[in-house]
């Protein structure tokens, strides 16, 4: 006796899976040929597979796969926190949490002296003084090699050595991606949310708070001489000088600041703030950091926050605010 059994058919061009569908290794994603290829899928005899369980996100003609779970993928722009591992001839060589290695070469940092200069048979004798193994850093991806790993700079000021911090590692998938992910906190820290899930918690520069104040009060005085008349162009401007002087040997000391009781407390909280983000699953940001800190507050001793369960009620806490607000 022939039993017949009837299989289900693959989905034609029409029925792409895309939104919130969750597809595993293998699994056909769509026949049409016109479909543009993303990350997590590859293309197959005129058909596009998904190379990793996840789901499906459709922009416009571009399919790609978001994993549940898997290593940072870099992009070209992405702001992230690296640790040098090796120092090789004009380049050094950066864990930044992804399937291979970053590539930072020597022409694409900031060195003593001017950040104009060129670099020259001395500085590449003299790498481990800027860089050395086991140095934290924040760079942005400047490109992307054949092979998906990625080549970094620090040539702007907002990059460089990370120091007056502590390191911390969340899932890079829970990094919500913004045009800023530098951010100064209350309590005198900031934080770096580098794309990766590496995260630089720190006391916030004195220049920082400093340059503030004087491009408020810049601002206010371009105001008044404009309304009176008397404004030239360049007014206020930053002369190339000041760029030198910032990128003295000073942005390459190993030696960190002296800080207060009260600031590595801060630290501390922000830091269990963000592992309670963590531990929920939920999205990292800065606004749901702040409100997880204010949380925190309300516990008192920061060492409370290293019991589990204070973290949970934290991230839950956060969860309920935004429900609140929502419903608002």
């Amino acid at each position: 006796m022939i039993i017949s059994i009837s299989v289900p058919s693959k989905p034609e061009a029409s029925d792409t899976k895309a939104g919130s569908s969750v597809v595993t290794p293998g699994e056909l994603i769509t026949d049409d040929p016109t479909w543009m290829r993303g990350h997590g899928t590859y293309f197959l005899n005129d058909k596009t597979y998904s190379s990793v369980a996840g789901t499906v996100l459709k922009v416009n003609k571009l399919l790609s796969v978001v994993p549940f779970k898997g290593r940072y993928s870099p992009e070209t722009g992405d702001h992230l926190v690296g640790r040098i591992i090796d120092v090789g001839q004009k380049r050094w060589k950066v864990d930044i949490g992804g399937e291979h290695d970053a590539v930072l070469m020597l022409g694409s940092v900031n060195l003593p002296g001017g950040i104009l200069r060129r670099k020259s048979e001395s500085d590449e004798l003299q790498m481990r003084n800027f860089l050395k193994e086991g140095d934290l850093l924040n760079a942005e991806v400047q490109s992307l090699f054949s092979d998906g790993s990625a080549s970094l700079h620090t040539r702007s000021l907002k990059y460089g050595k990370l120091r007056n911090g502590v390191f911390v590692a969340v899932p890079s998938k829970l990094i919500v991606r913004a045009k800023n992910h530098s951010h100064d906190l209350p309590g005198n820290v900031s934080i770096i949310l580098g794309v990766n899930g590496y995260c630089w918690i720190y006391k916030t520069p004195l220049s920082s708070a400093a340059d503030h104040s004087a491009s408020t009060a810049k601002t206010n005085a371009e105001l008044s001489s404009a309304a009176s008349g008397n404004y030239q162009p360049g007014q206020g401007s930053v002369s190339i000088t000041r760029l030198e002087q910032e990128s003295s040997w000073d942005i390459y000391s190993d030696k960190n600041d002296a800080l207060s009781a009260s600031i590595k407390d801060t630290i501390s909280r922000y830091k269990n703030c963000l592992l309670s983000l963590s531990q929920c699953n939920i999205g990292i940001n800065e606004i749901r950091l702040v409100r997880a800190y204010e949380i925190s507050l309300g516990y008192g001793d920061t060492n409370l926050l290293f019991r589990e369960e204070v973290r949970q009620s934290i991230g839950e806490d956060v969860i309920a605010q935004e429900k609140m607000r929502g419903a608002g």
